[in-house]
């Protein structure tokens, strides 16, 4: 079996609605989607991160694979080692396009799901967790938003059976944290987090995560910037520090362990590279005693299927996912099953999911038309 050719298109999807962090508001998502051909006809599908830079470069790559075996993912990464040099994350999302496609490949050619290529399940559903933004409360003063953002997670959580709640951060510290304490107080048995995305200084991250202490927080995410700063915040704070902002990259891990900087590391296969890479960051955390976790970059659904086929793969993922599967407007595959909080993992050959080409030509006519979305 080779690889013959490879299509690459970007498409844009609306967001449910508007969804701010630290540093941005977005209204939807760009991604860029793979499709793999091989010579015996069986066609394999990725997605990743982003739109048009990443798309060229793995128009550039792909190049790479053609007359190749899928299954020569080994060589293909060692091939390509030096492109994250160059283009950094979007490096390491165009390589986890290609490498997603393949292991779909992989597993339509042997009747086999990524899953059980992986090892097979250890779960078959995986809980996801509820993302609270200040855009859920959109008018509120900022003396009102605390009660108002808690009454919009109360209704979250009972409509859509979530487990855990992470609360976007901001650059306002004490504004978060009284939005924390209002979410306690409405959500006693939840799991909840924050994630300012490093907006707080080292100084305001010790004083906040001081204050926050009372509310057992499941974990402290990116506080601040930095291994440096993160181990001075995890030396004076009682709460888990996680991160998916300062290890992001295998060079980062041993300098994150000597200064003990974190608990909690977020992988993601868009992030670092592709699926094998992530399983070997999961291997990682299991040796060091860490926890882990996935972070969320917007996956669509074939993306999601693939971060389902890792979690349901690996024992350490034990926790809710980060996952905005449930905030998109609409889908480019048949929708992944969700209910109770949790996505249920696909059975199906390959990542288990049907695309909708159809879709796929409508949301890819949207971006030649609007260009990528960048907020």
């Amino acid at each position: 079996m080779k690889i013959t050719d490879v299509d690459v298109q970007v498409v844009n999807l609306p967001l449910v609605n508007p969804f701010t962090s630290s540093f941005e508001t977005k209204t939807g998502e760009t991604r860029t989607v793979v499709r793999v051909r091989t010579d015996d006809g069986v066609e394999g599908w990725g997605e990743t991160m982003w739109g048009r830079p990443v798309a060229a470069i793995v128009e550039s790559i792909a190049e790479d694979l053609i007359g190749t075996s899928p299954f020569g993912l080994e060589a293909f990464h060692r091939k390509q080692h030096m492109v994250p040099f160059f283009y950094g994350y979007l490096g390491y999302a165009a390589i986890a396009a290609l490498d997603v496609a393949c292991w779909d490949v992989m597993g339509k050619a042997t009747g086999q799901s990524v899953t059980d290529l992986l090892g097979g399940p250890v779960r078959d559903e995986v809980p996801i967790t509820a993302l609270i933004t200040r855009a859920d409360a959109p008018g509120a003063s900022a003396a009102a938003l605390p009660a108002e953002l808690a009454r919009h997670a109360e209704r979250v959580v009972a409509e859509g059976g979530f487990r855990a709640v992470k609360l976007k951060g901001t650059t306002d510290v004490d504004g978060d944290v009284a939005i924390l304490r209002a979410l306690r107080a409405a959500l006693p048995d939840v799991q909840l987090r924050v994630d300012p995305n490093a907006a707080w200084s080292v100084p305001d991250s010790v004083r906040a995560g001081i204050a926050l202490e009372e509310l057992d927080l499941e974990y402290l995410e990116d506080p601040c910037t930095g291994i440096e700063g993160m181990s001075q915040v995890r030396s004076r704070v009682r709460i888990p520090l996680c991160t998916n902002m300062c290890v992001v990259r295998f060079e980062e891990f041993a300098p994150a362990m000597r200064l003990g900087a974190v608990d909690v590391i977020h992988g993601d296969v868009y992030k670092w590279g592709g699926i094998a890479a992530t399983k070997a960051l999961a291997a990682h955390c299991e040796t060091f005693g860490l926890g882990m976790n996935l972070h969320s970059g917007g996956e669509l659904g074939i993306a999601t299927a693939a971060h389902l086929a890792v979690v349901a793969s690996t024992p350490v993922l034990s926790r809710a996912i980060d996952s905005m599967y449930y905030l998109h407007a609409d889908d480019i595959i048949e929708p992944l099953h969700l209910a109770g909080g949790r996505l249920r993992v696909p059975t199906g050959p390959g990542l288990g999911v049907t695309v909708d080409k159809d879709k796929l030509r409508h949301y890819a006519a949207v971006n030649a038309r609007e260009g990528d979305l960048t907020g």
